[in-house]
């Protein structure tokens, strides 16, 4: 239900030609919505009986669920219809932002250099390297365009290189439920071989022999990572070996190297705890030892350097973590030795070994840095930043020995950042910055800013803002609010050019960094699960009466977007403040929550227990029925709503927010629109070429610019 991009679609009927700029306009109502057949269903929990009408929906292969999809669909096509001009117009408007032609920044790794690059016109990747140097020969690994083609969607995902520099696995998925079939493909022939694993997580570890590699398999129903096995790519027969089974319903299992190559690890994982094993990569036939048998509630990472793995954990109370060191011949936590101590105000995000250089990003008060030191302690010092609120973290750095770390830099204001800077000297080269084609654009046109709301408990809620120079907030000043808050995620403010869209029409583009997420420690993320999890709902719905309450915007003017569990904000806050937003739009939304929790049978389910709670248990059952944006909707007036799903969802199903729409539909006292837009080839990330992606945003934007009366 995690998810890192947000979708979503246009609404629009009445006619640009008869309507004045800078006009708000409401939509026709005069087209008939469908309406979903009521088939009562009774669900029974605890005693409590709940009569689901639209259960039915959920027969993904019914014939009249295909319907009732495809007549949303068809309405909501005929209630766009209007604006297909204006839509048309920007989408070249963003895509002629980007541009089209560009490179990765080239990273050097066992005597090859990796490039990323996109043609002119294409939508997908191409995956090269050259040898020794950047002006060698290029060889292309994989274009993705050919291999797309035919496919309605399509991804690329775990390319991983033989360490002799002859072969590659990789997974595709054409489907859209995250199911990935790995193949291997020989470089030196340009060879498919006849390696065909399907239904994995697309993650594999090399051995050292360049004979044997581990993949995760994923159990087709449930979607959940359930298996490692060790594949033989020269074996003829039993090329497959089961060397490990998660049977944990609340876990899911991976697998990887290490960044020395030396060891393969193996990490099962829920919300709470985990659990890692490791194997010498020169034994791929070995047996796998645990690091620390998992533990309720121990969580920890492992990085390994010479002899010692290196260990990010909260053990014994050390809630935004700790770093610990343990000598590989007696791993386990008794041997744990604290390098970098747990402290009450600063989060400990991540780290990275070099061979002379210890490298760890933290993060107080919602601001990150990155600190370097020495292992000899000759160096201690913090990456100097000067913003008031940004993103900053390690970028790709897989070599050991080496004085340079790359890190990446952006903020709501400026374009995304690649530097690389030498640990001794000090010295900061950029990169490469993300090239923004708009002669009108630079940075110094926009003002960003970190405010705080007051909570209805007290608490303070930060909030990043953005906003031309020119555009003044007042309660007639339009804004675009954002959350997620599930998960620990956190929503760091970046760069993205086709906001521009919206910023240069007057627009305010905020997020809200809502309890729930980890911005301002493990702390904001606890008060924001469980049985605290409204306060993930009451920070959004209290920052944005802070919002209106300081005439930066109004209730005509603001507009919510929240996608998969921040699409289940959206779903709690149309039910309890539905008077505060001009629009609403939910994309993929989790929102049949009480049903889903209940149905093990349902991809991802019971590894969010620690999440959401276990509605098998009454407490966590009256409290997540009390919020389920589904069992709570009341005949009452709703904002203008757009909702999308995407059929091949594996994180939220299509029938979540089908259900929820058609409720809506029966109940709404208002005349409003409600639109509901599924992608019948897609899932949970939308469309997987770059430029329909910016298809979809175009249909975002045209819709909020049709409500403010700006489509010019």
């Amino acid at each position: 239900m995690n998810c890192k991009r947000f979708i979503l679609i246009l609404i629009f009927t009445v006619s640009i030609s008869a309507c004045k700029k800078n006009t708000p306009m409401d939509f026709d109502t005069s087209l008939q919505p469908p309406l979903a057949e009521k088939s009562p269903f009774q669900l029974k929990t605890h005693d409590d009986i709940r009569i689901d009408p639209y259960y039915w929906l959920r027969e993904r292969d019914n014939p009249e669920v295909i319907d009732y999809l495809e007549r949303e669909n068809d309405y909501y096509q005929k209630m766009t219809k209007d604006t297909e001009s204006f839509r048309d117009d920007l989408f070249i408007e963003l895509k002629n932002r980007i541009k089209e032609e560009d490179n990765s920044v080239p990273y050097f790794y066992n005597e090859y250099w990796y490039i990323t690059r996109f043609e002119k016109g294409k939508q997908y990747p191409i995956y090269t390297r050259k040898k020794d140097s950047l002006t060698a020969v290029e060889e292309i690994i994989f274009d993705c365009n050919k291999m797309a083609e035919g496919n309605d969607y399509f991804r690329l995902v775990g390319m991983n290189v033989s360490p002799d520099n002859t072969k590659v696995i990789y997974g595709i998925d054409i489907e859209s439920r995250r199911k990935y079939t790995l193949y291997v493909k020989d470089l030196l022939s340009g060879e498919i071989l006849e390696t065909k694993i399907k239904n994995t997580s697309g993650g594999t570890a090399w051995a050292l022999d360049n004979q044997h590699f581990f993949y995760t398999k994923k159990n087709v129903e449930t979607l959940r990572s359930e298996w490692i096995y060790r594949h033989n790519i020269d074996a003829a027969t039993d090329r497959d070996k089961l060397i490990f089974h998660e049977k944990d319903q609340t876990f899911s299992v991976g697998v990887g190297e290490s960044k020395s190559h030396e060891y393969i690890m193996i990490y099962s994982y829920s919300t709470l705890t985990t659990e890692y094993q490791f194997l010498d990569a020169t034994n791929p036939l070995g047996k796998f030892k645990t690091i620390q048998p998992r533990t309720r509630g121990l969580e920890y990472s492992v990085a390994q350097y010479q002899d010692n793995f290196y260990i990010l954990n909260n053990h014994n109370g050390a809630t935004n973590k700790k770093i610990s060191k343990a000598p590989i011949s007696k791993p386990e936590l008794s041997q744990w030795e604290d390098l970098i101590p747990h402290r009450e105000d600063v989060l400990l995000e991540d780290f990275e070994i070099f061979k002379d250089h210890f490298v760890t990003t933290q993060r107080e008060n919602g601001l990150t840095s990155i600190r370097i030191q020495r292992w000899d302690e000759d160096l201690d010092y913090f990456l100097p930043v000067e913003s008031e609120t940004y993103s900053l973290y390690g970028y790709y750095n897989p070599n050991f020995d080496t004085v340079k770390f790359r890190f990446g830099f952006t903020s709501l204001s400026s374009p995304r950042s690649v530097y690389e800077f030498d640990m001794e000297t000090k010295e900061k080269v950029l990169l490469k910055q993300q090239e923004v084609i708009d002669t009108n654009f630079s940075p110094e046109n926009y003002k960003e800013e970190r405010i705080w709301a007051n909570a209805r408990d007290g608490i303070k809620i930060p909030i990043s803002l953005v906003y031309h120079k020119k555009t003044s907030p007042s309660k007639d000043t339009p804004l675009y609010l954002y959350a997620y808050g599930s998960y620990g995620a956190i929503m760091d403010p970046g760069f993205d050019s086709s906001r521009l869209s919206l910023l240069d029409r007057g627009f305010i583009f905020a997020i809200a960094h809502v309890r729930g997420g980890e911005y301002l420690g493990r702390q904001w993320y606890e008060n924001g699960k469980l049985l605290k999890k409204k306060n993930t709902f009451y920070d959004f719905i209290d920052v944005s009466r802070f919002l209106i309450n300081s005439k930066m915007t109004s209730t005509e003017h603001l507009h919510a977007i929240g996608g998969s569990a921040g699409g289940l904000i959206m779903g709690v806050v149309v039910n309890q403040a539905p008077e505060l937003y001009r629009s609403v739009v939910a994309r993929v939304p989790f929102v049949d929550v009480m049903t889903t929790m209940l149905d093990e049978t349902i991809p991802l389910t019971t590894g969010e227990f620690d999440e959401w709670g276990n509605p098998n248990d009454k407490d966590y059952y009256d409290y997540m029925i009390s919020y389920s944006p589904y069992d709570n909707i009341e005949s009452q007036e709703y904002p203008n709503m757009l909702v999308t799903a995407g059929y091949h969802d594996s994180q939220v199903q299509y029938w979540e927010p089908a259900k929820w729409v058609a409720k809506l539909r029966d109940l709404k006292t208002d005349k409003n629109v409600l639109l509901l837009n599924t992608n019948m080839e897609a899932g949970h990330s939308g469309a997987s070429g770059r430029f329909d992606a910016l298809k979809d945003t175009a249909k975002q934007y045209t819709f909020i610019l049709q409500l403010e009366g700006k489509l010019d």
